[in-house]
């Protein structure tokens, strides 16, 4: 089979389409012939391997100290149709049209691989595909709709809550709006003066071009505010909460670890939450409902062809993309 394989640590151009074996489904597993995928920031920054110190050393003693050689092909995310199942897989048959994530082993940047039917963050897992996205729409939904649905479950998502989201028009923020939206939240969205129309299609209520306001200053409250890319600070974010409100992470370090802590002995009634997202096969298929009720979409901001990979690394990085970008396995 094809695969787009991951030959050295650096720029885009060490990602080349090679000839590889076509992978066997374990008894629990399914081999899914993968039909579009995406171009993360987590597959950017593993394949620079560019990550904070206390992580970075340990990931190259597990992927390999000069080059890549436990993990190979990149890919955390995809879409496709079930080509065979292992014998003991009952949920799946030959021919199911699934959306998957492909665990912490990668992968999915190949014709091929393998999911296991009851699988979680690290192994992978696996659902029905919604009936009204392509494959390529529902390539881009694991990671970040999953990421919004359990971040805004720590907020306390529920209908009347006020939310402030930033970072709003990236994969997870433009699934955050959506479905921040479904659960009757007011909705917020902080983004570039060149994402706010995109924003305000997906529902948001009012939204803030941080270039040109400061939302810390407007003098409004919120339930909870969730900070995709940590660019903010509880410090600066604390009067903009309500009493008991939430402050929520996606990406932090030690310093947002440390105020969560804070938070929590102090007694504050305002609290930090730095939060992993966990992955099941129950929230993804719930995510499938939610799409299939008409609340969420996916925006793909642009496809490339397998043999552009490393042109869609390039573009990822620019940093300017809207929504998903979509690598198309055929």
């Amino acid at each position: 089979m094809k695969a787009i394989v991951w030959t050295k640590y650096g720029p885009p151009a060490g990602l080349q389409l090679k000839d590889v074996a076509k992978p066997i489904p374990q008894d629990d597993e399914v081999l899914i012939k993968v039909l579009a995928t995406t171009v993360t920031a987590g597959d950017s920054e593993m394949r620079k391997l560019k990550l904070p110190l206390m992580l970075s050393f340990p990931m190259r003693l597990y992927v390999g100290l000069v080059r890549p050689t436990r993990i190979k092909i990149l890919g955390q995310e995809l879409a496709g149709e079930v080509e065979a199942v292992g014998k003991d897989v009952r949920f799946f048959q030959e021919g199911d049209q699934v959306f998957a994530a492909a665990g912490l082993g990668f992968g999915a940047y190949a014709e091929y691989t393998c999911v296991p039917e009851n699988g979680n963050e690290k192994k992978g897992l696996a659902a029905i595909k919604p009936t009204n996205m392509s494959y390529e729409e529902a390539a881009a939904v694991p990671l970040g709709g999953l990421a919004a649905l359990n971040h805004l479950r720590k907020g306390k998502i529920a209908r009347g809550k006020k939310v402030l989201i930033y970072g709003a028009s990236g994969s997870v923020g433009t699934f955050a709006v959506q479905i921040a939206r479904y659960f009757g939240a007011e909705v917020t969205a902080v983004c570039s003066t060149a994402n706010l129309e995109w924003v305000k299609v997906l529902g948001a209520d009012q939204v803030i071009d941080y270039t040109k306001e400061d939302f810390a200053q407007s003098g409004e409250t919120y339930d909870f505010i969730f900070d995709i890319l940590g660019k903010s600070s509880f410090s600066k974010c604390k009067n903009s909460l309500k009493k008991d409100g939430r402050y929520v992470l996606a990406s932090f370090k030690l310093g947002k670890l440390l105020g969560m802590l804070w938070t929590s002995i102090s007694g504050s009634s305002k609290k930090v939450i730095c939060a992993l997202s966990p992955q099941s096969t129950e929230d993804l298929a719930a995510l499938k409902e939610i799409i299939e009720a008409g609340k969420v979409k996916t925006l793909i901001d642009r496809s490339f062809p397998m043999e552009q990979a490393a042109e869609a690394h390039r573009y990822v990085e620019e940093g300017h993309k809207k929504g998903s970008v979509v690598i198309t396995m055929g």
